[in-house]
């Protein structure tokens, strides 16, 4: 009996744990505790990810509701008079209008095309004639400075020349202007200088340096003029 109480003493007491034992043990428990907490750290930004995609999706839809209900909104106030109105038709234009309108244009056209046509043809010489003229004053200066030699041939022959040469111009629409005793006219005449005269008065064209001329009424070239200034003091 007594070795079987001993026995029985010995295999009820537990054995003695070692230092090492113990700290495994104690530092067992620990990690399923610790990886818990991870996994639920971890859920976290998860849920909240979630959550912000709802807020954006639920803010993405609620635009078109809003859109909608406005339509619905819109529909439901319009009075039934603008549903059933039919569109208006377009207005016609007035053909008519349209047609007399294209006709004067182009009649006005025509007449300018030909109006244009005319001056072309009429001023086509206008350079050719310009460069005949520096002839004509030279041929004109001469007979001037020879009026007491009328009967000489020689000044005879000058003059036929001279003569021939305004005809030929004249029958090209090219006419001299006479400005002598006329009013000064700044169109027509380049003033060269101003004078005091007792017989002239002022304002008049009292000398001519160099005759103008004109071709078809319009001008070719200036006069260059002397002009009184009146009488003196």
């Amino acid at each position: 009996m007594k070795e079987t109480k001993m026995d029985t003493d010995k295999e009820t007491k537990p054995e003695a744990k070692t230092p090492e034992a113990e700290a495994v043990e104690n530092a067992a428990p620990a990690q399923p505790e610790d990886t818990h907490a991870a996994d639920q750290n971890a859920a976290k930004p998860a849920e909240g990810t979630q959550a912000e995609a709802e807020g954006a999706k639920s803010s993405e839809d609620k635009p078109a509701e809003d859109k909608q209900t406005e339509d619905n909104t819109a529909t439901e106030d319009r009075p039934a008079e603008e549903e059933d109105k039919p569109a208006e038709a377009p207005a016609q234009p007035d053909w008519k209008d349209r047609y007399a309108r294209a006709m004067a244009d182009f009649d006005n056209f025509r007449k300018r095309t030909a109006r244009d046509r005319e001056d072309l043809v009429k001023f086509a010489a206008s350079d050719v004639i310009k460069a005949m003229l520096p002839t004509v004053d030279n041929l004109s200066l001469a007979l001037e400075k020879a009026k007491d030699r009328a009967d000489d041939p020689f000044v005879a022959g000058v003059k036929l020349v001279y003569d021939g040469l305004v005809k030929a111009l004249a029958d090209q629409g090219a006419t001299p202007l006479d400005s002598v005793g006329e009013p000064f006219d700044a169109n027509f005449h380049d003033a060269l200088a101003q004078l005091p005269s007792p017989d002239v008065e002022e304002g008049v064209v009292m000398n001519e340096v160099k005759r103008g001329w004109l071709l078809h009424g319009k001008l070719l070239r200036p006069a260059q003029v002397v002009v009184s200034a009146g009488k003196g003091a």
